[in-house]
């Protein structure tokens, strides 16, 4: 069964790859290869090829990447990307890792081990399926020669933003710092504050959303409020009204868990979309706005030399328009 051609990578923080195509495995494909189910899909393609593409990155499985020999289970989503007609590396240098590009990047931090980037809407963090070039870790390649930690495809990249998503974003620029980095993800000492606009006024001035998040079984190519029981996965978001308007709210969210377009998720399911988020929102905003309202503005974090660190990015120029359109806020 093949989907809608937009789907968000499974890592926290996730991506949209709006020009992959996605499939979704059916109970007679379950336990065949990856690579071999692959081929098969897509016409023309070869396993060869398929696996090439596996190894590049190109081919994902539930948004990760696997081995070609991976056995599949029915219900797993597949996304396949192919980047040129001839070349699944197209992205790629010769010796795997993407091609450097002189791409400016504003430094909010960086020292030895770590750099903090204050990224702007509409860049992509890596190389994904639409996008082999012009993305952040290109730029990284170019500002530091010689650059390989973890993976091939996405060396220092420790959490990832939405492409419309602005705002602060850590790298590593070693392998003991990826790890350290990593863990305090993992362990959730690692700070993520994000301003949004939403439609709407939430009912109280604060509170917890506490719902899991997963595939849709309607639409598997965007994400939703999910049991567990169904694949989805805990997820915790805290929020407070930061200022009330008229027909909106500014609101500061804190994530607890890191899923797929967490905060967007969490608080359409509350009734207050992000302002302009045409995949959990309103199709069409009524403010002036080419993107999404959410901003990454504040990250707290600890150094590897122990030093606890804390980075604040103001809101771009878009977004602080479109939240003079508001008008003035509400007195309480």
């Amino acid at each position: 069964m093949v989907l809608p051609p937009s789907v968000a990578d499974n890592d926290p923080d996730g991506e949209d790859h709006p020009e992959a195509s996605v499939f979704c495995v059916d109970a007679k494909a379950s336990g065949e290869r990856l690579d071999a189910w692959v081929a098969r899909q897509v016409g023309g393609l070869s396993r060869s090829r398929a696996q090439a593409l596996i190894s590049a990155g190109a081919i994902r499985l539930d948004g990760l990447a696997s081995a070609a020999s991976t056995r599949l289970r029915a219900g797993q989503v597949v996304t396949v990307a192919l980047y040129g007609p001839d070349d699944p590396g197209t992205h790629l240098d010769r010796s795997g890792a993407p091609v450097p590009e002189d791409i400016p990047l504003a430094i909010a931090y960086e020292d030895e081990d770590i750099v903090v980037i204050d990224k702007p809407s509409g860049l992509v963090v890596h190389p994904a399926p639409g996008h082999p070039r012009g993305t952040m870790v290109n730029a990284l390649m170019h500002r530091y020669p010689g650059m390989r930690v973890g993976g091939a495809t996405r060396p220092g990249i420790v959490h990832r933003l939405d492409r419309e998503t602005s705002g602060l974003i850590v790298v590593a620029r070693h392998d003991r710092a990826l790890t350290a980095m990593q863990a305090q993800f993992a362990d959730r000492t690692v700070e993520k504050r994000y301003l949004a606009l939403v439609e709407g006024n939430p009912r109280t001035d604060a509170g917890i959303i506490d719902a899991p998040i997963g595939r849709r079984s309607d639409r598997p190519d965007v994400m939703g409020i999910v049991p567990t029981s169904h694949g989805g996965k805990p997820a915790i978001t805290t929020f407070r009204v930061v200022s009330r308007y008229e027909s909106n709210a500014l609101v500061e969210c804190v994530l607890v868990t890191g899923r797929t377009h967490q905060i967007r998720v969490h608080l359409a399911s509350i009734g207050v979309p992000v302002v302009a988020d045409r995949v959990y929102g309103r199709p069409t905003p009524h403010l002036p706005l080419t993107r999404q309202f959410l901003h990454a503005a504040s990250l707290g974090f600890t150094r590897l030399d122990g030093v606890p660190m804390r980075l604040e990015s103001a809101l771009p120029p878009d977004l602080v328009a479109a939240l003079a359109e508001c008008g003035a806020p509400l007195v309480p």
